[in-house]
C-alpha cells in the first residue's frame, strides 16, 4: 500500500507500567479530531499535499483553494490577489512551488480569433493524470537557405509582364556590377516587385543600378538579397507628380485673301486663287477638249488664263 495514514503511529511503543513513563500522555493533549461526515460541497484533498515536505504553507493553502473551484474560474495572480490579503509578489511565488511540484500546468494556446492565452490546469495528484497522454512531436518550421525570410518589397500598381521582365533583367545584371550580389532564382522572384515599383515611378534603370550597387560595405555579403530589399523599400522614391495633359494647340486662322480669277475672299496664307478656281484649272489642264467651263465670265477668264499659260509652260518656246 502506497497511502500513508499520519493517524498512525510509525512503530509501536512499548509498554511500560508507570503514571510516569514519558510514552504516557494525557488524554487531552495533542491534536483530537473532531469529524463529521460531508455529504456536499466539500473537496477531497491528498495527504501528499496536505503534508507535503517541501511546499510552503501558502503554496499547500492556495492549491486546496484551487482544487475546490469550479472549472472556468480565474486563477490568475490578480484575481488571486483580489481575493485573499497576500500580495502578488507571494502569490506568484506559490504558484511557481506549486507548478514546480507537479499541481498545477501552465501552457499557452492560440484560440480561433488570434489571441494567445495561458491555460491553467490543477493536478489534485501529480502524475497520475487522466489527461498526461503523449503529445506529437512539434513541427520545425521550414526556413529559407538564408535562415530569416527576406523582407517585404513594395509592389507596383500595376504589374505588366514586361515591367517585371525588365526588372528581373536589372537583378540578374547586378553581379556584373559587383559579384558578391549573385542572386538566386527564388530571390530575384522576390526583389522583382520592388525593382519593377521603382521603374513605375520613372526612376530610370541606371538610377536603380546605381540606389542597389553604390557604397557597398566592403566586408562580404551573406545575404545580398536581405540587403537589396531593405534598399528597395527605405530608399523608394516618391509617385512622380501629376501632369494633366496638354491642351492641343489651336488651328491656324489664316488672314482673307482675294481671288485673282473670281474676287471671291477666301483665307489662305498668302494672295492667289480660291478653291472652286484651282480645281477648275486642274480638271482644264488635265481634258480641255472635254471640260466645259461654266462660271461667271470673270471666272471662265481667269481660269482660261491659268490654262493657257500652264500649256504653254508645258509645250516650251516654239
Amino acid at each position: 500500500m502506497d497511502t500513508q495514514n499520519p493517524n498512525v503511529p510509525s512503530r509501536a511503543h512499548t509498554g511500560v507500567a508507570g503514571k510516569r513513563h514519558p510514552n504516557r500522555r494525557h488524554p487531552q493533549s495533542g491534536l483530537v479530531h473532531d469529524n463529521t461526515r460531508h455529504t456536499t460541497r466539500f473537496t477531497v484533498i491528498g495527504n501528499h499535499l496536505a503534508q507535503h515536505p517541501e511546499l510552503s504553507l501558502l503554496a499547500i493553502g492556495l492549491s486546496v483553494h484551487i482544487q475546490s473551484l469550479p472549472a472556468g474560474a480565474r486563477i490568475d495572480i490578480k484575481s488571486l490577489a483580489a481575493r485573499f490579503p497576500e500580495g502578488t509578489t507571494r502569490i506568484a511565488a506559490a504558484l511557481r512551488e506549486l507548478e514546480a511540484h507537479g499541481y498545477l500546468r501552465r501552457t499557452r494556446e492560440r484560440v480561433p480569433d488570434g489571441r494567445i492565452i495561458t491555460c491553467t490546469t490543477s493536478c489534485n495528484q501529480p502524475g497520475h493524470s487522466r489527461t498526461d497522454t503523449p503529445r506529437p512531436a512539434p513541427r520545425k518550421r521550414t526556413r529559407q537557405p538564408g535562415g530569416k525570410p527576406l523582407p517585404v518589397v513594395p509592389r507596383p500598381a500595376y504589374p505588366a509582364p514586361a515591367l517585371l521582365q525588365q526588372a528581373t533583367d536589372l537583378l540578374t545584371g547586378l553581379r556584373r556590377e559587383d559579384p558578391r550580389l549573385l542572386l538566386s532564382g527564388c530571390d530575384t522572384a522576390h526583389l522583382a516587385p520592388g525593382v519593377a515599383a521603382w521603374l513605375e515611378r520613372d526612376v530610370s534603370p541606371a538610377a536603380v543600378r546605381h540606389a542597389l550597387t553604390a557604397d557597398l560595405p566592403p566586408e562580404p555579403l551573406h545575404r545580398p538579397a536581405a540587403l537589396l530589399a531593405h534598399r528597395l523599400t527605405a530608399q523608394l522614391p516618391p509617385p512622380p507628380p501629376f501632369a494633366p495633359p496638354q491642351a492641343p494647340p489651336p488651328p491656324t486662322r489664316h488672314p482673307l485673301q482675294t481671288c485673282d480669277g473670281c474676287d471671291r475672299a477666301f483665307r489662305a496664307p498668302g494672295p492667289g486663287h480660291c478653291r472652286d478656281c484651282r480645281s477648275a484649272a486642274a480638271l482644264s489642264v488635265q481634258s480641255p477638249s472635254r471640260t466645259g467651263l461654266t462660271g461667271t465670265p470673270e471666272v471662265i477668264k481667269a481660269v482660261s488664263g491659268v490654262v493657257r499659260s500652264r500649256g504653254e509652260n508645258r509645250s516650251g518656246p516654239s
